[in-house]
C-alpha cells in the first residue's frame, strides 16, 4: 500500500504534542470563523502567512491558513479525516503538499495528493480545489527538484476533467538562467522570502480573486424566492 495515501498522524517525537495542538486549534477556528478560502498544506504556505504579500493580498480575502511545517501528504489526509474541514464551508480550498515526501517516488506522492483531493471533495462537495505546483528546491539542480517537477506533471494530467479542481503554476521565476535559485527568493533554498513570496503568490491571488468574483456574480444572478 502506498504510504502517501494512508492517513497518518505525525509521531510526537519531541513529546510536547504540538502537532495535535495545532490541529485542534484549526478545528476550533472552523467553528468560530467563516472563511471564503482555506489553505491546507505544509511549510511552504505555513510560512507565507507572515509575509507582507500575504497580509496585502490574502488576508482581505477571508482566508484561513491550515498549513503545518513538515507535513506530508499522509499527514494532511489524516487531518482532513479528523475534523480539519468539518463545520466550515469555504468557497475554495488551496492544497499544497508533497515536497516533504522526500523518500517517496513521484507517482506515490501524486497518488497521495489525489487522495487528499478526493477526501476534500467528500467533505466539501461544492468547493473549488486549487492545487498550486510544488516549488523547485535546492540552490542548484538536483534530484528532488526534478521529482517535484514530475509530481506537478502527474497531478496536472490526473486532475484533467475533474469538476472544480484546477492546478496553478506558481513555480515560475524562481530558477535563474544558470539553473540556480537565489537566496533573495528562497533564503534556505526551500522557504520563501518576501521577494520570493510575491513571485509565487501573484498568479494564485489572481485566480482566487477571479473565482471568488465569479461566485459572487452567480449568487447575485440567482433569483430570490
Amino acid at each position: 500500500m502506498n504510504p502517501c495515501a494512508v492517513p497518518t498522524a505525525v509521531p510526537d517525537v519531541d513529546g510536547d504534542k504540538r502537532w495535535q495542538s495545532i490541529h485542534r486549534r484549526f478545528i476550533s477556528d472552523c467553528r468560530e470563523k467563516d472563511p471564503d478560502v482555506i489553505f491546507l498544506g505544509d511549510c511552504i504556505f505555513e510560512m507565507l502567512q507572515d509575509t507582507d504579500t500575504w497580509n496585502q493580498y490574502f488576508a482581505p480575502l477571508h482566508c484561513l491558513n491550515f498549513s503545518i511545517r513538515d507535513d506530508r501528504t499522509e499527514h494532511v489526509l489524516w487531518r482532513i479525516e479528523n475534523g480539519a474541514l468539518d463545520n466550515v464551508n469555504p468557497k475554495i480550498v488551496v492544497l499544497h503538499v508533497g515536497t516533504n515526501n522526500v523518500s517517496n517516488s513521484a507517482a506515490e506522492v501524486a497518488e497521495g495528493l489525489l487522495a487528499n483531493v478526493t477526501k476534500i471533495r467528500e467533505k466539501l462537495p461544492g468547493a473549488y480545489i486549487l492545487l498550486p505546483s510544488l516549488l523547485p528546491r535546492g540552490q542548484h539542480p538536483n534530484a528532488l527538484r526534478d521529482k517535484n517537477a514530475e509530481i506537478n506533471e502527474l497531478v496536472k494530467e490526473q486532475t484533467k476533467g475533474l469538476d472544480r479542481v484546477q492546478t496553478v503554476a506558481i513555480d515560475k521565476g524562481l530558477v535563474q538562467a544558470d539553473g540556480s535559485i537565489s537566496h533573495h527568493d528562497m533564503f534556505d533554498y526551500k522557504s520563501l522570502t518576501n521577494t520570493g513570496a510575491k513571485k509565487i503568490l501573484e498568479p494564485l491571488h489572481d485566480l482566487l480573486s477571479q473565482i471568488l468574483n465569479e461566485n459572487e456574480l452567480e449568487r447575485d444572478l440567482t433569483p430570490s424566492e
